[in-house]
């Protein structure tokens, strides 16, 4: 983003955010319809993101095995085989590559090989041969668990793997979870036999503990405009009821259990946290939160009073107090913030609260819609030891964890910060 002539010396998060929008209304005045090749058309995600780009007036050329069947599903449409691709694909935008064989199948390593595989790599060439420029590739959200050694997850890597060495055409990669419309499919295609006014709520519930993505917000990332980076697309968990009333019922439950199973620990901090060093025992600072509002965050103090208002990776080690050094690293100093859940200004699981003057990482976050969400006490980037020195790389975690986010995501986060994952963001080491 180009943020322009400077007002001031550090723009504030209020001129960001309406560059930031500026920009957004740019790239959507720009992009009025695109021409748009389909491989993977007759398959359940193509069958529902076909008609919404014919809706949308995107120029469309859909490649399958059958044409035939194409052709009586589409009519009017213009159809290819993949061999065809580098001929027919002359003059395209895009080219978004659908095919593939899913997780439900009964796979084997060769059948998967060709299909999720050698079939993308083969499209690849084709249209780099036609002149398309850019080329979309769906992967799981399967292949980003490193855990997960089935054929079809180790498929999908392989294959990420190998188009980022094809060179004559940008190819991006965007993960999903299970996408979805009207109706639905995977675990979820028992739904279908119910009425919709059970089917929705149910399947409400059922997304909040995994991942989802409606099928309007894959076709409107492919018609808004592709970032250059790996993109997590998925609902978020924005909408969904039944997720956040599930989580802020964590959050208060952890914050009433704090309050009444340790207040007297509290408390005790807090006396020694005085006698050690001059100052307030509890510290409270103005961070920025959801949708990019500053709220007070209460800590206790770990550091010297009068040290800089700066990010903790920019503060001398020697300004941390000795008693502030053993809560930092148990992460006891974060208990105060139980005041702010009680405010409803943080989460127990989120991407954590910023300074005001860390712009570069507000920019980068309001990129991602990181600021769409609460901060919170705790969160996927600091149980994988990734604080706030490299702004770009924290805000990719944190749209990650956008991107996954859901109650057995939140919960697994929690109990990984409760076996000591992540030591608390990192002070500056003293050179001498």
């Amino acid at each position: 983003m180009v943020l322009g002539a400077k007002a001031r010396e550090t723009p504030s998060f209020c001129d960001m955010l309406q560059i930031y929008e500026n920009d957004e209304q740019s790239t959507k005045m720009n992009i009025d319809r695109r021409s748009i090749v389909v491989t993977g058309a007759s398959g359940f995600v193509g069958n529902l993101l076909i008609p919404r780009l014919l809706e949308a007036e995107c120029r469309l050329l859909l490649i399958g095995r059958s044409t035939k069947n194409l052709s009586k599903t589409y009519p009017g449409v213009p159809v290819c085989t993949y061999e065809e691709l580098a001929e027919q694909g002359r003059g395209y935008d895009i080219l978004v590559h659908l095919a593939g064989l899913n997780s439900g199948n009964a796979l084997d390593e060769e059948a998967t090989r060709k299909a999720n595989i050698d079939l993308p790599v083969s499209v690849a060439h084709s249209a780099a041969e036609a002149g398309i420029p850019l080329m979309v590739y769906r992967s799981s959200t399967h292949a980003l668990d490193p855990k997960l050694d089935s054929v079809y997850a180790r498929s999908k890597r392989e294959a990420v793997r190998q188009l980022n060495n094809i060179t004559g055409i940008d190819i991006r990669t965007i993960y999903t979870p299970l996408v979805y419309g009207e109706n639905f499919t995977g675990r979820f295609s028992v739904l279908n036999t119910l009425p919709r006014v059970i089917s929705r709520p149910l399947f409400s519930i059922m997304a909040a503990f995994k991942p989802t993505c409606h099928i309007k917000n894959f076709a409107s990332f492919i018609q808004k405009g592709v970032p250059e980076e790996e993109v997590i697309l998925s609902d978020r968990q924005i909408n969904n009821f039944f997720y956040s009333a599930a989580m802020r019922m964590v959050d208060l439950l952890f914050a009433f259990s704090v309050l009444v199973l340790l207040g007297w620990l509290l408390g005790l901090i807090w006396v020694l946290i005085r006698i050690g060093s001059s100052g307030p025992g509890i510290f409270a600072q103005p961070r920025i939160g959801y949708q990019g509002k500053e709220f007070v965050c209460y800590k206790f103090r770990t550091m010297q009073q009068g040290t800089p208002q700066a990010g903790t990776h920019e503060i001398s080690i020697s300004s941390v107090t000795p008693i502030g050094n053993f809560l930092r690293k148990t992460k006891i100093d974060e208990l105060p913030q139980i005041i702010n859940i009680f405010r409803n200004e943080l989460s127990l699981i989120g991407p954590r609260p910023c300074l005001a003057v860390q712009t570069e990482l507000i920019e980068e976050r309001l990129k991602r819609g990181v600021l769409d969400i609460k901060p919170g006490i705790s969160g996927l980037a600091q149980i994988n030891d990734i604080d706030m020195s490299n702004p770009v790389y924290l805000a990719q975690w944190d749209a990650k964890y956008l991107g996954l986010r859901s109650i057995i995501l939140d919960l697994t986060i929690v109990f990984a910060t409760l076996r000591g994952n992540g030591q608390g963001d990192k002070v500056k080491a003293d050179s001498f």
